[in-house]
Order: structure tokens, then sequence, then C-alpha cells
């Protein structure tokens, strides 16, 4: 397939869906997965990988805000446990 009829790539987008994740979690995810469907996309000829770089490296923060972001959310729901339980013990 020339290059004419390939998809575009959406290194761009990937990549700043990935730094946005940094300030704001939530693209975290919608960056590692666009990353990866795309990095298969070119993987199997049907999309530019010109883009590649840019898609992996957007993926990447992507995967590892997204992991943060998780693992945040559990330790806040665990500290919210250890407070509640220690005000229900402390009442008695």
């Amino acid at each position: 397939m020339s290059n004419s009829q390939l998809q575009p790539h959406r290194g761009v987008i990937v990549l700043v869906l990935g730094i946005l994740s940094i300030p704001f979690g939530i693209t975290g995810p919608f960056a590692w997965i666009m990353g990866r469907n795309d990095l298969a996309e070119m993987d199997a000829g049907r999309m530019d990988s010109e883009g590649r770089n840019l898609t992996q490296v957007g993926s990447i923060i992507g995967m590892i805000m997204t992991i943060i972001m998780i693992l945040s959310f559990l330790a806040w729901i665990a500290f919210f446990v250890l407070f509640a339980s220690a005000i229900v013990v402390s009442n008695g």
C-alpha cells in the first residue's frame, strides 16, 4: 500500500493527550488506548508509520499516568476507610 492509501497517523493527538494526562489524569486512558490501537494499525500496515515515535511516547505517558491515577484513587479510598474506622473506634 502506498503512503497515500494509508490512514494518517494520529501521533500528535496521542502525544497531546498523554501530556495533558499529567495535570488532568482523565486523558491518560484515552492516550493509552488510542496509542495502542494506532500502533497495531501501523504494524498491520494500514496506518502511516511516520508518527510511530510520537504515538509510542504519548501512549507510554498515558499508561504511566493512568496507573498513577488508579493508584492515587485506591490510596484515597484506603485513607477514607481508615479515617472512618478511626472515627468509629474513637467514638466507641
